[in-house]
């Protein structure tokens, strides 16, 4: 079992920045990355990324302004939002898989998850 804490949402004014963290309690050796849920939407997916960082995959509505990554060492992953805009609202999560290292953007297919951490962007 791996739990997932994610830190690091707040307010923020749109075009500006925000860098999530999500602690790992263990080493998964898996792929993880980040979804999140704005209110009366369903969970979206944001971004997602390989153990060793050699492949991400980003949500089209994000590529250019998130970057995600990992700290192996501190067991930690990253999701750094730059050119925030207020349609990017929303609780954010942390995924993990399980024994695979396969960067997919299906939410079923992500074992661990974590609590969530808020963000807004005020237009």
């Amino acid at each position: 079992q791996v739990e997932l804490v994610e830190s690091g949402g707040g307010v923020v004014p749109a075009g500006g920045s925000l860098r999530l963290s999500c602690a790992a309690s263990a080493r998964t050796g898996t792929a993880m990355g980040w979804f999140r849920r704005a209110p009366e939407k369903e969970r979206e997916f944001v971004a997602a990324i390989t153990w060793s960082s050699t492949n991400t995959l980003y949500a089209d509505s994000v590529k250019g302004r998130f970057f995600v990554s990992k700290d192996n060492v501190k067991n930690m992953l990253y999701l750094q939002m730059d050119d925030l805009k207020p349609e990017d609202t929303g609780t954010y999560y942390c995924v993990a898989r399980r024994h695979t290292n396969i960067v997919v953007a299906d939410p079923s297919l992500y074992v661990y998850w974590g609590l969530g951490t808020q963000v807004t962007v005020s237009s």
